[in-house]
């Protein structure tokens, strides 16, 4: 049986169309990016990856099909290492304060690594969730409904997208203003009605935490058998996280990044006073997002849900993260940022493989489902995706005029990595992040 090799790596940044969600750092703007990549074999076989966008992750890619095109898939882990080696400085400052990730290499290498377990899955006619960790362990994952309060577009120029879906409730209300409870709720329901989620998280840091809080007991009152979490982004002090945490005793499944670091103290040390005190199940995408970090946060008893999103861990790191949990006897979930439907496959693969206890994963897909591509999506009933056995690769079928459409929304809106301080300037004038103030409290 031949091996087949790679012939061409093709590299596309892409942009889709978002809603003005807030969150700590701002606002997001009009448009979100992502870079596409697509091995193509000897034997026209495609396998794709989808990672964050930006020019550096970008030119990162560039730069690394003299590794890629030419190998076998069977030396994959060679590419994957030669990839580490050649850029790995570019990733020695580390995620950054903000609160979302600002590495370049680790997104490139997982773009590569995916595109290439895709190629093997197809290879050997087994799902990527087979060739990951032990194998496959599911084939229905949970999936969380991801809230947000959304911005008023109209106090901008911008060209937010509007109208653009008007089947459902959902449809008609996720590009629309949500600053009040009420507003929150109505999100929530139509969430609810189109995917039946089972469990929903807030992206807090936005306003004061006693209205987040009473979001989140509105939530609770609306949806009593729901599971309910909470992520301020680390913006709230030690003193308040644990006032807030008393108020929601009995309501939350669990918090994310309550606090941060503070006052000298590590953002890990912060989390173990707070998880100490309140013996409250804590989240966090912010505190141990690589090995180095992980070792400390599990010996400080900082965090009991690892959240590892396989974009910055890579998706066979992501599942090691399921594995130590497992053995650590800690929960396992995935953290998210705004993607297309390639990223769902990614993710869906990734938490199929996860051994021990998976909570709920994160995605950003509802506030972009309908914006293929991929002639195939995964889709989210009743709460859940369904990975199955009987997938061959990530089980995505790319729609390559898709993709090119995207490409040229990219280039001619001239856009990049993400800044979301730009649209909160149309809010508030002169606004700046500030990792203690939630984004509309100046």
């Amino acid at each position: 049986m031949s091996i087949p090799k790679i012939k061409k790596m093709d590299v596309y940044p892409v942009a889709g169309y978002d809603s003005m969600l807030l969150n700590l750092s701002g606002a997001h703007g009009p448009f979100f990016t992502r870079n596409i990549v697509i091995l193509t074999t000897d034997e026209d076989q495609i396998g794709v990856g989808e990672v964050p966008g930006g020019e550096k992750i970008t030119n990162t890619l560039e730069n690394s099909k003299e590794i890629v095109e030419g190998s076998s898939i069977g030396e994959y882990k060679h590419v994957l290492q030669l990839i580490r080696e050649k850029f790995s400085y570019l990733d020695a400052g580390g995620r950054g304060n903000q609160t979302f990730d600002l590495r370049i290499m680790v997104h490139a290498l997982t773009a590569v690594e995916t595109a290439f377990l895709d190629l093997i899955g197809k290879h050997f006619h087994v799902p990527v969730a087979a060739l990951l960790g032990d194998g496959q362990q599911r084939e229905h994952v949970g999936v969380l409904g991801y809230l947000f309060w959304v911005g008023d577009t109209s106090k901008t120029n911008l060209p937010y997208l509007q109208d653009d879906d008007n089947s459902d409730e959902w449809g008609k209300l996720r590009r629309h203003p949500a600053t009040d409870v009420q507003s929150l709720v109505k999100l929530a329901q139509a969430a609810y009605d189109k995917y039946g989620f089972k469990t929903f998280k807030l992206k807090g840091g936005v306003f004061d935490g006693e209205k987040e809080v009473a979001a989140i007991k509105a939530l609770h009152q609306a949806f009593p058998d729901a599971k309910l979490d909470l992520d301020p982004n680390g913006g709230w002090y030690l003193k308040d996280a644990l006032h807030y945490a008393d108020e929601l005793k009995g309501i939350l499944h669990y918090i994310e990044d309550p606090c941060g670091a503070e006052e000298g103290f590590s953002g890990r040390e912060i989390l173990s006073e707070f998880q100490k005190l309140t013996h409250m199940p804590v989240a966090t995408n912010m505190v141990d997002t690589d090995w180095r970090q992980m070792s400390h946060a599990i010996t400080l008893n900082a965090v009991s849900i690892p959240l590892a999103d396989p974009h910055f861990w890579t998706m066979e790191g992501a599942v090691r993260v399921a594995q130590l949990c497992n053995e650590f006897d800690l929960n396992w979930g995935v953290h998210s940022n705004n993607h297309f439907d390639i990223s769902l496959a990614m993710v869906a693969n990734a938490a199929a493989a996860a051994p021990g206890k998976v909570y709920d994963i994160d995605t950003h897909w509802i506030w972009q489902d309908g914006q293929y591509l991929t002639n195939n999506p995964y889709q989210i009933k009743n709460g859940e995706i369904t990975v199955p056995k009987t997938n061959e690769g990530l089980g995505v079928d790319i729609n390559l005029n898709a993709i090119k459409k995207a490409h040229r929304l990219y280039v001619d809106n001239n856009l990049g990595a993400r800044d979301d301080a730009a649209a909160m300037q149309y809010l508030i004038p002169n606004w700046k992040f500030d990792p203690k103030r939630p984004a509309m409290v100046r």
